[in-house]
């Protein structure tokens, strides 16, 4: 196995980052629509508030990828933001993106 080369990691980094931003700003602004599908974050909310919660949670996150964009060049850590990429992609940029495009069209 390759290690992932350092530009592609620093990449995946903010990749990561930005698809953290969006889902908590999406969160945010979807949920009174939608509510919230993360259980954990849904359960917090009515003691700590929609905010603090989604800023604490995406804080734990944000927190998270700064551990693995410091494991650069060490087994899986590039892998990891990679595939991390793609859960937030796949179960939270297009969902979300769905939803705020059916209000268009609504």
């Amino acid at each position: 196995m390759y290690p992932v080369p350092p530009k592609l990691h620093a990449d995946l980094f903010l990749l990561n980052i930005a698809l953290q931003l969006f889902d908590g700003v999406a969160t945010y602004h979807g949920m009174h629509l939608w509510g919230e599908g993360n259980p954990l974050v849904r359960e917090a909310m009515p003691y700590l508030g929609a905010g603090v919660t989604l800023l604490v949670s995406k804080e734990v996150a944000c927190s998270l990828l700064i551990v693995l964009r410091r494991l650069e060049g060490k087994r899986f850590a590039g892998e990891s933001l990679a595939g991390i990429a793609a859960v937030y992609a796949i179960f939270s940029f297009v969902p979300w993106m769905q939803r705020f495009l059916s209000l268009l069209s609504a």
